[in-house]
């Protein structure tokens, strides 16, 4: 007897064909960071769709998990998360528990659920990109895609759930700091 397993790089790859979405795949060296993905594919961090899972503390004794996408150089902000899910706090799931509900090894995390116990929430900025990478669920490969074609195939909640960008001020002579 044969037993298949369909893999969740399998069925993002099924899912963007099926769609007839066009996608461009890249194999590069093993890497989970995302701003040392992006520096090995060759694109603006921003471009990166940076996938977190996240627990939400709902009430007594009960939680639910989001996957929050945020723009790669921004950061999730936790406080948006836990208010979007209508929830009082949100934080990082636990390492076994992401991977189970993604199918995916942490650092390979996609920007789409397969769960149904498993919410997804994207940051809006992320789609003023004209093309946004992911990890395809595993670390020596990546994606590359429309956000709108992402949009459309995800269905995501939408909501500012990235911190705010950190603007350096930049003083005369061109020394960044300032007040």
């Amino acid at each position: 007897m044969t037993v298949h397993t369909t893999t969740t790089y399998d069925r993002v790859l099924a899912l963007l064909e099926g769609a007839g979405c066009g996608y461009r795949e890249v194999t590069h060296r093993a890497e989970g960071r995302t701003d040392m993905a992006s520096l090995l594919r060759g694109h603006p961090l921003s471009q990166s769709a940076k996938s977190i899972v996240l627990r939400v503390a709902l009430g007594r004794r009960r939680s639910a998990y989001v996957l929050a996408v945020v723009p790669g150089d921004r950061r999730v902000d936790l406080a948006a998360v836990a208010r979007t899910a209508g929830g009082t706090r949100a934080d990082f799931a636990d390492r076994d528990t992401a991977e189970r509900l993604t199918g995916c090894v942490s650092g390979a995390i996609v920007p789409f659920s397969f769960d149904p116990g498993l919410r997804l929430v994207v940051d809006p900025e992320l789609l003023e990109e004209d093309e946004i990478w992911f990890n395809a669920a595993r670390l020596d490969r990546s994606l590359a895609m429309s956000p709108r074609d992402y949009a459309e195939l995800a269905r995501p909640q939408f909501a500012a759930v990235a911190e705010q960008r950190q603007h350096t001020a930049v003083v005369p002579g061109g020394v960044p700091g300032g007040r």
